[in-house]
Order: structure tokens, then sequence, then C-alpha cells
């Protein structure tokens, strides 16, 4: 069931881009901000946590460590 939410103190020249969009999309300024939220919610980002998980894993499956003269050879010979 849909809910209601109230916005106040919109800054003029957000609700103007806002209202901008709206009308290049033919829809009302209420639909374009629906939008805009299904966007933000839906989006890709990763949660913080896993990327530093990942990392941590990643670090642990690479072990080791390399001199800064190994380093170097490694790029003199085009290595990224």
């Amino acid at each position: 069931m849909p809910t209601n939410i109230t916005i106040r103190d919109i800054p003029d020249e957000v609700y103007a881009k806002i209202k901008k969009q709206a009308d290049l999309h033919h829809r009302s300024i209420n639909s374009e901000v629906i939008v805009y939220l299904k966007k933000l919610v839906q989006s890709n980002r990763r949660d913080p946590d896993q990327v530093i998980t990942r990392a941590k894993r990643l670090k642990q499956k690479a072990k080791g460590t390399l001199s800064m003269d190994e380093i170097q050879q490694a790029i003199d010979q085009g290595r990224p």
C-alpha cells in the first residue's frame, strides 16, 4: 500500500530542475520524484561492509609482500 510523505523547504533551484525533468518526461512532479527515489533505492551501490570484507579476502589470497625493487622491475617490464 502506498505511503504519503511531505517534503518541505526544497531549494528553488532543486524544485525547478525536478519540474523541468517532469515536464520533459510528461510526468507530474510527484511521479518524477517517485522515479528518482526508486532509482536511488534500487541503485547498484555496494554495501561498504561487503566491500571491506571482499578486500580483506583478496588481501589474504594475495599474501606476501613485494620489495620496492620488485615493484620497480614490474613497472619497467610494462606490467600493470
